[in-house]
């Protein structure tokens, strides 16, 4: 039986997802038939990007969505646009300002204001 599932990627504490067509003996990882999305979970908001169209085509083929994809799916249903249109949205929406002095000016303000937390 085929399985709508996540496969795990990215570094340790620092998880990253494929939304994959698998076969549901196989293993968490394991090689997958098509790769019909990824999730981000550490961004925010989280990013999820899948193509709908593949996905209504393996289900209509009898594969069984993962409840955890199901879920993700229903809370973003933007998200489930995938393709042109979710890039156009990414392009539409503004850029975060930039942190003056960078990460070393965070950290320097941060160093000055110490004294205000204690």
């Amino acid at each position: 039986m085929l399985t709508i599932r996540l496969r795990r990627q990215g570094a340790k504490k620092s998880p990253f997802y494929r939304v994959v067509v698998i076969d549901s003996r196989s293993a968490r990882d394991g090689r997958a038939l098509e790769v019909v999305g990824h999730y981000d979970p550490t961004v925010q908001p989280e990013a999820l990007t899948v193509k709908i169209d593949r996905i209504e085509h393996w289900v209509a083929q009898g594969a069984q969505m993962s409840d955890t994809v199901r879920t993700l799916i229903a809370r973003n249903p933007a998200a489930a646009a995938g393709g042109e249109e979710a890039a156009e949205s990414a392009a539409a929406a503004p850029a975060a300002p930039a942190v003056p002095g960078g990460a070393r000016g965070a950290w320097a303000r941060w160093w000055r204001g110490r004294s205000s937390m204690i």
